[in-house]
């Protein structure tokens, strides 16, 4: 049996911001049957790919090659005959500097289908995000993009030095740091004035991009003190000024800041897109993972009586997830809740919730237990049934006041929350050298667990000068019971107000 051609989808995956790739390219990633990237594509872009897709990183980083071009070539193609959708997942744009042309051609001549999806190339994204425009009215009408990964000991330059210099206003050099004085010395020995302003721009529209900013007099020196390394482009030109005003994407408030998350994998990466928009590199390591009960028992047993409660009491929007998937997996639909009251536990809560098209009858002020306990605090409970499906170890505090007022509470487990394995040694190793600015806390189990993946002997000295943010009363106590000062609590128990109320702490650091 004769297996049909795939087909590749030659894919710019932007400069490194996540955002900038195109939908298009998106959806390529999401429907590919394998995804070859290399070292300039943001890692982050790989979770929309397919769970059972194929993940090949053929990545090239200062002259150490994962596979040559021509192996890469090779690969794609192979890949594409066995009847597979190939996502190539490049840096920037295809065509501009990144040998897209050269991996098309191998399909043309492989006789494998092919497209182009072009990506935003670094060579405006970069000085965009640095405040830097390539074109202006007042400066310039005329840019030119130069590779700068020439061989200056070559007899003969592709490069005609004598009309880059005096006759194009912005100069955008790729992959230039290695060349940087060869450049520089080109350029001015054929006429560029030696005062005319420079910036090198390393890891551009990432959160921890750097700027160093000189004239082609000094640049190369003060890229040396500064130690700025590639990947990074070179910008040559009077718009380089500009800089000082329309620096926009540094001034965001957590602008470089390593922060580290530590939600369960599958909720992280909202709270981690949170803080990418206000200019933060997020750490994810998470110190729980939310997983299913070690078996159904309690939960199925109360499905199954359902008709005989009167209150549900939703803790989380965990609660909810789990719940509502063992009750399809049991026959049942929402019908099944008719006649019930809902109480949920938080905006979120609600949300989740109103995925199935359910609204809660009770939301507490107040996002958490002694909220429950005080927004039931005037209706009588004795004698009402209520059901409760939580995390398997949680606190007592809402079902001990519910029965000391006479209720019938029943406790089940809906799932549990579980320390996962996580690249310890490298969140580690940041705290050692000082790189973390913040850790963030959404709950008494991440604290906990916390301690116990750096090490309850080894943590206090590790969290010094770095900053404590905590969702909730009821986790910042668990955070000082370890010793931690805890330095940003938002009035609201919710993502969205711990990020407002750290960025107002950073502000006033400043």
């Amino acid at each position: 049996m004769t297996t049909s051609i795939g087909k590749v989808f030659l894919i710019g995956a932007g400069p490194g911001d996540p955002g900038l790739i195109t939908v298009k390219g998106l959806e390529c990633v999401q429907k590919a049957d394998v995804v070859i990237y290399d070292y300039l594509a943001n890692e982050r872009l790989l979770e929309h790919r397919r769970k059972d897709s194929e993940l090949i990183y053929v990545g090239k980083q200062g002259g150490r090659h994962t596979l040559p071009q021509e192996e890469i070539n090779s690969l794609i193609v192979k890949k594409a005959k066995e009847g597979k959708i190939v996502a190539r997942l490049k840096g920037g744009d295809p065509f501009i500097f990144g040998r897209g042309g050269e991996e098309a051609e191998e399909c043309v001549d492989n006789g494998v289908p092919f497209e182009v999806v072009p990506g935003v190339t670094a060579a405006t994204s970069v000085p965009t995000y640095a405040g830097i425009p390539l074109t202006h009215r007042d400066h310039t009408a005329s840019v030119a993009f130069v590779t700068g990964h020439e061989d200056p000991t070559k007899p003969e330059s592709k490069l005609h030095w004598d009309k880059l210099a005096t006759g194009i206003g912005t100069l955008v050099f790729f992959m230039g740091m290695k060349n940087l004085q060869s450049i520089v010395n080109n350029l001015v020995t054929n006429g560029r004035s030696a005062a005319t302003p420079v910036a090198a721009i390393q890891w551009g529209t990432r959160t921890d991009q750097r700027v160093v900013r000189g004239t082609l007099a000094d640049i190369v020196e003060k890229v040396k003190v500064e130690k700025l390394g590639p990947p990074a482009i070179v910008i040559v030109g009077e718009v380089v000024n500009l800089r000082d005003k329309l620096n926009w994407y540094e001034n965001k408030p957590f602008f470089g800041k390593r922060i580290v998350v530590t939600r369960s994998r599958d909720q992280a990466s909202i709270f981690a897109e949170k803080l990418i928009d206000l200019g933060a590199t997020p750490i994810e390591f998470p110190s729980i993972e939310v997983v299913p009960p070690s078996n159904w028992h309690e939960l199925d047993s109360a499905l199954e009586n359902l008709a005989s409660y009167q209150w549900i009491i939703f803790t989380s929007a965990n609660a909810v997830r789990f719940f509502f998937q063992r009750l399809r997996e049991q026959g049942m639909d929402i019908r099944s809740l008719n006649g019930l009251k809902i109480c949920a536990v938080g905006p979120k809560t609600a949300e989740a919730l109103e995925a199935f098209s359910l609204k809660a009858d009770l939301i507490p002020e107040e996002f958490k237990a002694e909220g429950v306990v005080k927004a039931l605090g005037e209706t009588p409970v004795s004698g009402v049934r209520f059901l409760i499906p939580r995390a398997k170890v949680a606190r007592e505090i809402i079902p001990d006041k519910l029965r000391e007022k006479g209720a019938d509470v029943t406790v089940v487990t809906a799932y549990e929350n579980v320390r996962p394995s996580t690249d310890v040694d490298r969140v580690r190793k940041l705290f050692q050298d000082g790189k973390i600015a913040a850790v963030t806390f959404t709950s008494s189990s991440t604290v906990n667990n916390f301690v116990e993946m750096l090490g309850k002997s080894e943590y206090k000295p590790l969290m010094k000068g770095v900053m404590v943010a905590c969702i909730g009363p009821v986790t910042a106590k668990t955070a000082e019971e370890y010793g931690m000062k805890v330095d940003v609590m938002p009035k609201d128990y919710t993502i969205p107000a711990l990020v407002d109320a750290m960025a107002e702490y950073f502000k006033e650091k400043l």
